[in-house]
């Protein structure tokens, strides 16, 4: 082993990491502000520790002075979907992305692992700015959905735990929980439509109620007490309901007196 200093070899790794968590969180944010369907349920990264690094270059037969090329995932992000269909709209964005250079992919959906493992991987190189200068490094995107990563969050903790030499019948119960995981994927994406527009229902509720609510205290600032107190009055009454037309009536109505209440206030 060689004397490196593993805290400074790890910087550029975790610096990679943090700006792919927010430019992966940003496109999130953006494509549904743009009040378009994003691909994205949430974002995680880590960097692979030192003892994992060492251990997968023995196995990998990876000399030490290699391990920037030979260990492709020791900056990892994760990015979970609801939906299989999800996974390759993610990908056509990624491959997409002039930040970073795709090197090649590994489809483990299409061509699952023996042990029943699913995910898809996209190995990337990516350039991060260090008080020494530009610095090149690989990161690996993994992108599943929910059920792929439970499961293989559970995998990973047996294997730590058997050291990879897992007892037969645990084993065979993972592959048919495997199976399991996949076959809900595909009745999640049987009925998608069906979410997609019920979630969508719900954040637009979400957005009009503190439209409403936010504009209500506005005209409370601007000292419109008995016009803020009508508009919470019928917010009440119409809360209890799933009249999201109503709501977006009375949203526009409490912008309009906002609206008039700043004209008066400049006047």
């Amino acid at each position: 082993m060689d004397g490196r200093d593993w805290k400074k070899f790890l910087l550029p790794y975790e610096q990679a990491v943090e700006e792919l968590k927010v430019k992966f969180k940003t496109l999130r944010a953006e494509l549904k502000s743009r009040d378009e369907y994003s691909p994205i349920e949430f974002v995680t990264g880590r960097v692979k520790r030192t003892s994992s690094i060492l251990e997968k270059a023995k196995r990998l037969s990876v000399p030490m002075d290699q391990l920037e090329t030979g260990i492709e995932d020791i900056a990892g992000i994760r990015i979970m979907c609801q939906f299989v269909e999800d996974i390759e709209r993610l990908a056509e964005l990624i491959r997409a992305r002039e930040d970073m250079t795709l090197l090649y992919e590994k489809d483990y959906i299409t061509n699952k692992k023996p042990s029943g493992y699913r995910s898809y991987h996209m190995i990337v190189e990516y350039r991060v700015q260090t008080a020494l200068g530009m610095k090149r490094v690989l990161a690996e995107i993994q992108l599943r959905t929910l059920a792929m990563n439970f499961w293989a969050t559970i995998e990973h903790s047996l294997n730590y735990k058997y050291r990879e030499s897992l007892p037969e019948d645990v084993v065979a119960r993972l592959s048919r929980a495997a199976e399991a995981a996949y076959q809900l994927d595909q009745e999640m994406s049987s009925i998608r439509e069906e979410i997609v527009e019920a979630q969508k229902l719900f954040e637009d509720k979400s957005s009009i109620v503190a439209k409403v609510l936010n504009g209500i205290q506005e005209l409370y600032f601007h000292l419109r007490v008995r016009e803020a107190a009508q508009f919470q009055m019928r917010f009440n009454e119409l809360w209890d309901t799933d009249d999201v037309w109503l709501l977006k009536k009375l949203s526009n109505e409490v912008d309009q007196a906002v609206n008039r209440a700043k004209k008066n206030s400049l006047a």
